[in-house]
């Protein structure tokens, strides 16, 4: 598509972190689409959009998190009004996919919710998926429209670098989250152990044991998505038993709730690193950091909307 055929691009919110969108339309130099999302007193939603974006390419910033059903069904109304008003193309930015760990029937008579939120986006009129850090891979081929995925990882290692960290070792808190936490040790240059958690409850976990000498180093625990703060605390605390000195966390999506905040507060945890996927609850401070990825995510869309590589943005930043 040559440069004068590609259609004017509009950015658009709903209410689940209108911040995020400010952020990434400053940095694409864009200003924010108008367009007014409420609910009527019985908790139906209304949208109106007051651009007009007829055969334009249209972006709508939503991540699904908490409450995570409200604000899926903003993003799926948003779609509806941009179709009916005959966008040239849609794209759903969800920098974090609500839903993402019901992504198998692992008893019976149980959904597999996150390929029936995949179906409801694509039907709903999405043309294309923007998204980051899925908790499983596989989950780009739930959807039947292409998706980016894209990886907090350059931003935090950037970050992790400052920090100047000596015999640092990096952790996978379970063992799902080897392949990411091989990705940051690679990135880092270090080395990789896992702690190995049994789950006794959806709010309760208990690391057992541990993979690798972590003695005598510093940690760095790295996993996609902390709710509870159940699985990064309990490692912390097996981690510091076995000689552990200074530990570190690093997540892409806190998605916290009240004891995962209280857990932190009294966990073996020196610094918690998180992005800005999700409006986070803590204050940044001496304990915790916030990272933007307003940057990332909005080179993403600069890039889907010019028809250049996604894939290539990641790897350029890996490597530098």
């Amino acid at each position: 598509m040559s440069l004068s055929t590609i259609p004017e691009m509009k950015i658009f919110s709903g209410n689940a972190h209108p911040a995020l969108a400010h952020d990434i339309c400053h940095y694409l130099g864009s200003e924010l689409g108008d367009a007014k999302v409420s609910s009527f007193p019985d908790g139906e939603t209304f949208v109106k959009i007051n651009d007009n974006i007829r055969g334009r390419d249209v972006f709508i910033i939503q991540p699904t998190c908490p409450p995570t059903n409200q604000n899926l069904m903003e993003l799926l109304i948003m779609v509806d009004a941009a179709r009916r008003a005959s966008a040239a193309r849609i794209t759903a930015v969800i920098p974090f996919f609500g839903y993402a760990r019901q992504d198998r029937k692992d008893q019976p008579r149980v959904p597999i919710t996150a390929k029936l939120v995949a179906n409801l986006i694509a039907a709903a009129g999405v043309n294309r998926v923007l998204t980051m850090d899925l908790h499983a891979q596989q989950l780009q081929g739930f959807f039947d429209i292409p998706v980016d995925h894209l990886h907090a990882l350059p931003v935090m290692v950037d970050y992790i670098r400052t920090l100047n960290i000596e015999n640092l070792i990096v952790v996978s808190p379970d063992v799902g989250g080897v392949k990411m936490g091989s990705a940051f040790a690679s990135a880092l240059g270090t080395r990789l152990a896992i702690v190995v958690k049994q789950r006794k409850s959806a709010t309760e976990t208990e690391a057992s044991h541990i993979i690798g000498d972590i003695a005598g180093k510093n940690i760095l625990i790295i996993d996609d998505l902390t709710e509870t703060a159940g699985t990064i605390t309990s490692a912390a605390k097996i981690l510091r038993k076995h000689g552990a000195l200074d530990i570190y966390a690093g997540v892409s999506h806190a998605v916290l709730t009240d004891l995962a905040v209280e857990r932190l507060k009294d966990s073996d945890i020196k610094e918690l690193i998180f992005t800005n996927s999700v409006p986070v609850r803590l204050t940044p401070g001496s304990r915790v950091t916030g990272l933007s990825v307003a940057e990332l995510l909005g080179e993403g869309i600069r890039r889907i909307h010019d028809d250049e590589s996604v894939s290539s943005l990641f790897e350029l930043k890996q490597n530098k």
